[in-house]
């Protein structure tokens, strides 16, 4: 038997007879019939509601007649139920109805910054101890992988080295080479004023080799491989993959996370390097495409200023630049709990705290540099 709904008006009064199968199964129908009915009822002040020619009705028709109910009480119409005979679906209407009612709504809740800061700080003492007792397993998972070669995914080396490395040699390469660039422009102008652009070169060279070389390289891998890294690991645990690997004996920080860092302190070192001879080409270009030096004096100047120390100053950086985005990525894989929302919670958290976590490393590699001497 098909739904309908009767509408018998006489004037600003109606009357409504709902007949058929008021049931799940019909709800698009019924939905589809309510829609019409409400439309038709303008300028109606009294509308009632006759329940006597109902088949059946659940759940689901209890609610879309409880929803035309309130649709007409919101434009000032007032609507009832005549119970008759099937007094059983006008008591089902009417509870939906104070369900509805009575039901709390989520409130929006402000905090203030004073508070947030609070919580924060009460959050901070467990996140470095979780944090701590990350690195120490990690630390501790060293040896027992030199001692049980078998509990570690050497097989995915290659793949590590080729996504890390390789993939990525393009766009590390290019943002040292804009860098490079950057800083013979800045160089120019700002040296050029007091006549001394000979010294461009070993701005450059100093700049970049001891800082700004290992720093953008580290942070354009830990926004491009530490957010891959990240997201692999996730995606493994909120589908149980972490678990399979326990269940079948294999310690996820051995089998995972240390040919991820061995593969990033491998591969990190090397991109500055590249970047590096880039950055030096980028300085050439911009300092004699502007002045008069020639190519001939520009690279006098910068062997002049190369030397050892300020190579080593940024080279040892990044060994350690690059195990702090291996270790971050890889615990915020692991940390991952829920469904896809929580792969992408986890690989933003991953890329913000490793690159703070980078600037902050260099900058102490900076401080102590300066106190040192070297």
């Amino acid at each position: 038997m098909s739904v309908a709904i009767r509408v018998d008006r006489e004037g600003d009064r109606a009357r409504l007879v709902p007949s058929g199968p008021f049931d799940l199964a019909h709800a698009t129908a019924i939905e589809s019939e309510v829609e019409s009915v409400q439309n038709s009822l303008g300028g109606c002040t009294s509308v009632d509601i006759e329940l006597t020619q109902l088949n059946c009705i659940d759940g689901a028709g209890a609610v879309l007649i409880a929803r035309l109910i309130d649709r007409l009480a919101a434009v000032g119409s007032r609507a009832s139920v005549l119970e008759g005979p099937n007094s059983k679906a006008a008591r089902l209407i009417s509870l939906y109805r104070k369900c509805r009612v009575n039901s709390p709504r989520p409130q929006p809740t402000f905090t203030s910054a004073l508070v947030r800061v609070g919580t924060l700080a009460a959050e901070l003492s467990g996140k470095a101890s979780e944090t701590l007792d990350f690195i120490g397993r990690d630390a501790a998972a060293l040896p027992k992988a030199i001692a049980n070669p078998s509990s570690v995914d050497w097989r995915s080396l290659p793949r590590l080295f080729q996504q890390i490395g390789a993939d990525a040699l393009a766009v590390t390469s290019a943002a040292n080479l804009l860098v490079g660039i950057i800083i013979g422009f800045l160089g120019v102008s700002q040296l050029g004023r007091f006549g001394a652009v000979a010294y461009v070169p070993e701005l450059v060279v100093v700049a970049h080799l001891r800082e700004l070389g290992p720093l953008v390289t580290a942070i354009v891998v830990a926004g491009r491989s530490g957010a891959g890294l990240a997201a692999e690991i996730a995606t493994m645990k909120v589908s149980e993959e972490i678990d399979a690997l326990r269940s079948m004996g294999f310690d996820p920080v051995r089998w995972l996370v240390l040919p991820r860092c061995l593969a990033l302190a491998a591969t990190v070192p090397l991109l500055t390097w590249v970047g590096d001879g880039l950055a030096l080409l980028g300085g050439l270009a911009a300092t004699t495409a502007v002045t008069s030096m020639t190519t001939h004096a520009y690279i006098q100047a910068t062997k002049d200023a190369f030397t050892g120390a300020h190579l080593l100053a940024g080279l040892v950086k990044s060994p350690f630049l690059a195990i702090a985005i291996g270790l971050i990525a890889c615990g915020q894989g692991l940390r991952a709990r829920g469904g896809a929302a929580a792969v992408g919670i986890r690989t933003t958290a991953a890329v913000v705290l490793s690159i703070f976590s980078v600037i902050m490393i260099s900058a102490l590699f900076t401080f102590f540099f300066a106190l040192i001497g070297f």
